[in-house]
């Protein structure tokens, strides 16, 4: 079995050892079909081209991403762990925070990733060797780009501690695994695989920010003592640039950022403000859109080179707050119903569900599921809006497939 596994392994290798010959070349020839050059013949071959382009996508963020890795933080008051998460989704309560799959899950199968796109949590102790090869899931729900964000909600793995992961555990198991050291003894020389081949032909996914103002800056108390929004955001941003910076250096070139959804219209803040009818709040959409403007000018000044540190890198934005808005807005158009209710009777706190609880009849027809994060459907759009959308007020200057093929 041992030399079987190093057989496999070694074949892998020598295949990613071809691919990195053959970079520049296919690079060329799918920057042609993205820039409109070639006929169907060509366009019929994307899919296969996109999914030969993406070596893995890692993911970093809150419970909007998170797979299941607060499941395995025994301090952690944020889980999906249990009915009625799940319901719609093949593998059940999973951890994931929707009543099936999670934005990372659609776009990881549009991506044509291996396991129908579903990525290991980093927490489950199995994701290690060959289990990572195509990618891995970070997030934690609760967490946020600043450190002490959601440590009132229990144990959570902060934007910081998930990077710390990547770098400490899962980036050394890599290369031991695709730079030689396999069980059959060989070793491939004069190619680093993972700095010249794998890590820029991966994704590099984040999706935060939300609880920085829902669990931070929001949060009952911290009223009088609060910094200006303006202030606080231009902090908030100032770190997300420092950690994108620390990810760049461990060798991620390919960025997708998620804006923050509207804060404003979920569920549990018109809850907590006993908001009745469909009206959103416009304070807190207002901090989320101040969020995403500073968030889409990171984008636009590291792909122009303005102040940038990080040669060769590319970025997308992913407007989640327009795209979500439209269906929240327009739910006619949709198919949508109910946009200002959860899906399932929320517990104590408005956000999560109750443990075994009631939940609505057809999931198609809700926005949210809980108290703040979106139902399968709206995961399932968000995802084909990032992957092939283009509009730039959804996704900017590309879309994730046009990233996928640089």
């Amino acid at each position: 079995m041992a030399k079987l596994v190093g057989a496999i392994l070694y074949i892998f290798i020598l295949l990613l050892h071809l691919h990195c010959h053959q970079c520049k070349a296919a690079a060329a020839a799918r920057t042609s079909f993205v820039h409109g050059s070639g006929g169907r013949a060509t366009k019929a071959k994307t899919a296969a081209a996109t999914a030969a382009a993406v070596r893995a996508m890692f993911v970093f963020g809150s419970s909007l991403v998170d797979n299941g890795n607060n499941n395995h933080l025994n301090g952690s008051g944020v889980r999906a762990d249990y009915a009625p998460y799940g319901v719609d989704f093949p593998l059940g309560a999973t951890g994931r925070f929707s009543n099936g799959r999670n934005v990372i899950d659609a776009l990881g199968e549009l991506l044509r990733l291996p396991a129908a796109g579903l990525l290991p949590p980093f927490a489950d102790p199995s994701t290690r060797g060959r289990a990572a090869l195509h990618g891995v899931n970070f997030a934690s729900g609760g967490s946020g780009i600043l450190d002490l964000t959601g440590k009132n909600t229990g144990e959570v793995l902060s934007l910081k501690q998930q990077i710390t992961n990547f770098e400490a555990v899962t980036l050394p198991d890599l290369r031991a695994h695709l730079q030689g050291a396999t069980t059959t003894g060989h070793k491939m020389k004069g190619q680093d695989f993972v700095d010249q081949c794998y890590l820029p032909k991966s994704l590099f996914v984040i999706g935060t920010g939300g609880n920085d103002y829902l669990l931070n800056y929001f949060k009952p108390g911290s009223g009088p003592t609060r910094a200006l929004l303006s202030e606080f955001t231009s902090s908030l941003l100032i770190k997300l640039s420092n950690h994108l910076q620390r990810l760049y250096d461990l060798g991620a070139r390919k960025f997708v950022l998620f804006s923050i959804q509207p804060l404003g219209c979920t569920p549990v803040v018109r809850t907590f403000l006993n908001i009745t009818g469909d009206t959103c709040i416009e304070q807190m959409n207002h901090a989320a859109l101040l969020f995403n403007s500073g968030l889409r000018s990171i984008v636009k000044n590291r792909n122009s080179g303005v102040r940038s540190h990080m040669p060769g890198a590319s970025f997308v934005y992913v407007n989640s707050y327009k795209i979500i808005s439209d269906m929240i807005h327009h739910p006619a158009k949709y198919g949508i119903r109910k946009t200002s209710r959860a899906c399932c009777e929320v517990s104590r706190g408005g956000v999560l569900c109750q443990k075994g609880g009631p939940i609505c009849s057809d999931r198609t027809k809700y926005a949210f599921f809980d108290g703040l994060h979106p139902t399968d459907v709206v995961n399932a759009r968000l995802a084909r809006k990032a992957y092939g959308s283009n509009s730039p007020d959804e996704v900017y200057p590309i879309n994730v497939k046009k990233l996928a093929m640089l």
